[in-house]
């Protein structure tokens, strides 16, 4: 079944908690926590404190995604902090040892997710599917929200779910960036699970609906 993971990137931080339990009563599935340096990508966000505050708010799985430089570092942090899925980027420069990475995150009890950027071809994954369990298409260049829907996104989706399909591997394919209800029957038309959505949600009228209609 689709799931729905809204992203607190755009709640107000001043009052996460709420935030947290308006979407959890609203429907969603996951809670998507956006981490940004600043270096990786060019906004800053928030670090595990964050996390750990979104923790004790809700029971929802924690998808956090890491758009950090040297996320190797801090993983066993993350996970500390309550990440249930703890997603890290190929193209940082420090994750030359991306399976090291991928294998610590289970280590610790965590699923492991790999995030591709835009211009991030899906063939970087084939030596590596077996080590995950979850893939993030990114449909947006990550660092900021409410951004437009990057069309290419759904060749690279639809190609993700059939290598996924043909492996006959549990994997989640989620895909972040752009998404909203005018657009989410392609989405999960060319193979997505699961769906992040940021304005789209938080900032619907009526967030409850807003997750209804990205399900379809």
């Amino acid at each position: 079944m689709l799931k729905v993971a809204p992203s607190i990137l755009n709640a107000d931080f001043g009052h996460i908690a709420d935030a947290v339990k308006m979407l959890d009563n609203a429907g969603a599935d996951w809670i998507h926590c956006d981490v940004m340096d600043g270096v990786f990508v060019p906004n800053i966000s928030f670090g595990q404190p964050m996390v750990r505050a979104v923790r004790k708010a809700t029971g929802k799985p924690l998808d956090v995604h890491l758009m950090i430089t040297g996320p190797l570092s801090c993983i066993d942090e993350f996970a500390d902090a309550g990440a249930d899925i703890i997603t890290i980027h190929p193209e940082s420069p420090s994750n030359f040892h991306l399976h090291r990475a991928l294998t610590r995150i289970r280590s610790l009890g965590k699923k492991a997710g790999l995030a591709l950027n835009p211009s991030t071809p899906p063939d970087l994954l084939e030596y590596i599917y077996e080590d995950i369990d979850l893939v993030l298409v990114m449909s947006v260049n990550p660092g900021y929200g409410g951004q437009a829907f990057i069309p290419s996104a759904l060749r690279k989706i639809d190609a993700i779910a059939k290598r996924i399909s043909a492996l006959k591997l549990p994997i989640e394919l989620e895909v972040d960036g752009g998404i909203n209800p005018d657009n989410a029957k392609s989405i999960r038309d060319a193979g997505a699970t699961v769906l992040v959505a940021g304005n789209a949600v938080i900032n619907a009228p009526d967030p409850a609906e807003a997750i209804r209609r990205l399900k379809g």
